[in-house]
C-alpha cells in the first residue's frame, strides 16, 4: 500500500495536486507516530490533503494496518499521502506559503545536549518552517517533556514569524488525541499545547 500513498519528491512543487481529487488545502504532520491523529484528520477533513511524515517503520506499518484490514482491499483515502524520509528535506522543497496547518505532536525530545541540534523546532530551521506556512496558517505543537517544553518556549520567544499565545495545559477542542499523549497522562506527565499563527505581509522571510 505504501507506494500508492507515497508523496513523491516530484509532488513537492505542487503539493495540492498530489491528492485525488486535488486538495483545497494542504496540511503537514511531522512525525505521525502510529497514525491516530493523521487518520482522525483525514476522516474529519475530506477537503484537506494531509502529508503525514514518519521515518520509523513500526509507525508506518501501524497506520497502513489501520487503513487495510486483513481481508479485503478497500479504496485508499485520496486525501492522505505519506512521506517516509526526513521531513526537513520535504520542507525545503515545498513552495512558499503552501501549507495551511502543520502539526508537531509529541516529537522525540532528543534529550541529550549533543543531540539538541536534531530537534525539529530549531531556531536555525524555524525560518524555513515559517516560509512554507500560509499567512494566518497554524502550527500546532504538543509535548510532555519538560526540557523540550522549555526549549520550545525559548525558541518561540525569540522569533518574529508567528503570534504565540501562551500554551494550554489541556488539549484544545478539535485536537485529536494520540497514544503518546495517553501514555504521558497515564505516567503523570503534563503536556503543553501551543497554537502558533503565521504573521503576514512584510514579516514573511
Amino acid at each position: 500500500m505504501l507506494p500508492r500513498l507515497r508523496f513523491a519528491g516530484e509532488d513537492a512543487g505542487d503539493p495540492a495536486g498530489a491528492f485525488a481529487p486535488r486538495a483545497e488545502r494542504v496540511w503537514l504532520e511531522v512525525g505521525f507516530g502510529a497514525g491516530e491523529h493523521a487518520l482522525a484528520v483525514i476522516e474529519a477533513e475530506p477537503l484537506v490533503g494531509l502529508i503525514a511524515c514518519e521515518v520509523f517503520e513500526n509507525g508506518i506499518a501501524s497506520l497502513l494496518s489501520a487503513l487495510v484490514p486483513e481481508e479485503g482491499s478497500p479504496p485508499l483515502p485520496g486525501n492522505l499521502r505519506l512521506w517516509t524520509a526526513d521531513a526537513r528535506a520535504l520542507i525545503r522543497a515545498l513552495p512558499d506559503a503552501s501549507i495551511e496547518r502543520l502539526f508537531l505532536l509529541f516529537p522525540d525530545p532528543w534529550p541529550k545536549a549533543r543531540h539538541a541540534k536534531r530537534r525539529f523546532l530549531h531556531p536555525l530551521f524555524l525560518p524555513e518552517i515559517a516560509r512554507i506556512v500560509a499567512e494566518r496558517g497554524e502550527i500546532r505543537i504538543a509535548t510532555d517533556d519538560p526540557a523540550l517544553q522549555a526549549w520550545t518556549a525559548e525558541a518561540l520567544g525569540s522569533q518574529a514569524f508567528f503570534d504565540v499565545p501562551a500554551p494550554e495545559s489541556r488539549r484544545p477542542e478539535g485536537w485529536p488525541g494520540t497514544r503518546y499523549e495517553a501514555k504521558a497522562l497515564a505516567a503523570g506527565r503534563r503536556p503543553l499545547y501551543w497554537r502558533l499563527v503565521r504573521r503576514g505581509g512584510s514579516e514573511r522571510p
